[in-house]
């Protein structure tokens, strides 16, 4: 059966390519102004999720940029929790004495945006969400974390709906699937001391087996008639119109990582590979599976499947701006996934080394 394989798209690619340098952020016309005011409250010493706090919002506002989302959208992924929210208790700008402070930074209506984030019930947000509650004319009638009734407009409906899947694919992995089982609907009766061995940090670090599903049912959301061209719509999942499955999620990343665990046969390649297409045939959206197959195509000297497959695991990576699998960074798993393309596409100096031991040696070349 031939696989769900995506061809690389250059523009997109070259956006992606940007992002990549460490310094793109002061490179932003529009938020490199408030990067300084951000880093300056210490967000680079938080714990947040995978890595810190500020991995977490230069990471949510790589995504929401390779998406090319407008100016209040982006400064909302960098933003998004500074005053706090109901899911973390971290509070970077009181928002009893600071609002002012924020608002001259970037701008009345993008800290009014900032500050509905923070104080709206993302939870219930999300459940209406998935409720298909979201009302005919795009508004969306909900409560603050306070309980007080709000109703959000539809350009703030379409906007937290973006930010929201960018945060997600940011952050989630497998520790979360467990402290936070089923989010929305988390049992919130569970005991840590009970259920100690889900909380050790960080765990194995599997990908999520259920959240690149509600990802996608946030995207498909974004189709509503009155949500439909608000923001440009996110790269992903076919521009937000592909179903995916709970099913086929959760089926696919447990392939992937049998073959990462190593719990297929290890002294030929043919079960990895029967897995990891078969993972790939459930879950087409995301780079590292068919990353990984098209190592090992390339092992098995499958040079043009190994092409093909790292092509479009970089246009998958290049689609995101963030991991799925978070044992690295969203970069190295580009920078990889490119060295692949090159030994597959060149012969002479770049070529597959057949030499276990000259994979320590790999290098991307010029133009590569």
């Amino acid at each position: 059966m031939k696989l769900p394989l995506q061809a690389l798209d250059p523009d997109l690619f070259a956006r992606a390519q940007a992002l990549l340098d460490d310094e793109w952020l002061a490179h932003d016309a529009d938020l490199a102004p408030v990067l300084p005011t951000v880093l300056a409250r210490g967000v680079g010493q938080d714990w947040h999720k995978a890595g810190t706090f500020r991995h977490h919002l230069i990471g949510v506002a790589r995504s929401l940029a390779l998406w090319q989302q407008p100016r209040a959208v982006r400064l909302l992924g960098l933003l998004h929790s500074v005053y706090g929210n109901a899911f973390v208790d971290l509070v970077k700008f009181d928002m009893a004495t600071e609002r002012g402070r924020l608002q001259a930074l970037v701008g009345q209506g993008e800290e009014e945006l900032v500050y509905l984030f923070c104080t709206a019930s993302r939870r219930e947000f999300t459940q209406k969400v998935l409720a298909g509650q979201i009302e005919p004319d795009g508004s969306l009638p909900l409560h603050t974390n306070q309980g007080e009734p709000i109703t959000l407009a539809p350009d703030v409906v379409a906007a937290f709906l973006v930010v929201s899947m960018a945060d997600t694919i940011e952050q989630w992995f497998s520790w979360q699937d467990d402290i936070y089982s089923r989010f929305p609907d988390t049992d919130t009766s569970r005991q840590q001391k009970v259920h100690w061995m889900a909380s050790l940090w960080p765990g194995p670090m599997r990908p999520s087996g259920r959240m690149l599903h509600q990802i996608n049912r946030l995207g498909l959301a974004l189709q509503h008639p009155k949500l439909k061209g608000r923001l440009p719509m996110p790269p992903v999942f076919e521009a937000c119109t592909a179903p995916f499955s709970a099913s086929d999620d959760a089926a696919a990343a447990s392939l992937y990582w049998s073959v990462i665990q190593q719990d297929q046969p290890l002294a030929d390649l043919d079960v990895a590979t029967g897995v990891l297409e078969q993972a790939v045939r459930l879950n087409p959206w995301v780079g590292e599976p068919q990353m990984v197959l098209a190592q090992l195509y390339l092992s098995a000297g499958r040079r043009e499947d190994a092409a093909r497959a790292a092509e479009s695991a970089l246009q998958a990576f290049c689609s995101w701006g963030n991991a799925w699998d978070k044992r690295v960074q969203w970069d190295a798993w580009i920078a990889w996934t490119r060295i692949l393309l090159q030994g597959a596409t060149t012969d002479g100096p770049g070529a597959w080394p057949e030499r276990l031991d000259k994979l320590n040696n790999v290098a991307l070349r010029a133009g590569a």
